[in-house]
């Protein structure tokens, strides 16, 4: 259990859980190295200012899948593998499942094309664990923009918040679906639960 991901729809939870998890393993030990997609990286985080930047509503699907790409490309070349080769236990914000779901099941890109892309450029290369955020698109998109009005989230990166409720009931589906494929990978947690509830069963899918 070395590279680790979090997943979920917009609002599940998964910045603040992922200080949970960074905190648990390094406590028992494990050197652990956070970061996201997209972004990760200098060359990432411009990526990323295009992709979630609310004003940029015209983006075509292809040109999104593309971009995503870029970035992972990048994100794996600097950062993953890197810290896996110096020992360290990787614990990332998203990965290629929110790519199938974002873009292949809710944008309607082919999922085939998606699949076969990741191979090609990445040697399909995966987590070794994937903890799934699961809650309903209502809900969190009401505590996404919870936390924008509130300030505790980026105001400007509002570009899939926005989109219509249908969309974010594609994504969840989407997840979902991967889940039901590799549930030795993934493991879905309650996410419409406390923090607390959220927490400790994230723990416990993390004790080997």
């Amino acid at each position: 259990m070395r590279f680790i991901t979090l997943e979920g729809i917009e609002g599940s939870g998964k910045t603040t859980q992922i200080q949970h998890v960074l905190e648990h393993l390094s406590h028992q030990g494990h050197k652990c190295m956070l970061t996201r997609e997209p972004g990760g990286t200098k060359i990432g985080e411009k990526i990323r200012a295009i992709l979630l930047d609310g004003k940029n509503h015209d983006l075509v699907p292809v040109a999104e899948l593309l971009l995503y790409m870029a970035d992972r490309a990048q994100h794996l070349s600097n950062v993953v593998k890197p810290g896996l080769a110096a020992g360290k236990t990787v614990i990332c914000d998203r990965y290629f499942d929110a790519t199938l779901v974002y873009q292949g099941y809710a944008r309607g890109l082919s999922v085939d094309l998606i699949n076969n892309l990741h191979s090609l450029v990445f040697d399909d290369f995966k987590p070794d664990l994937t903890l799934l955020l699961d809650l309903s698109p209502e809900l969190g998109l009401k505590r996404a923009w919870n936390a924008i009005d509130a300030g505790d989230r980026v105001s400007h990166e509002t570009r899939f918040e926005s989109e219509k409720l249908d969309f974010h009931r594609k994504v969840r589906e989407g997840y979902l679906a991967l889940a039901a494929l590799e549930p030795e990978r993934f493991r879905i947690i309650d996410a419409s639960r406390c923090e607390t509830d959220v927490r400790q069963d994230i723990l416990r899918n993390l004790t080997p």
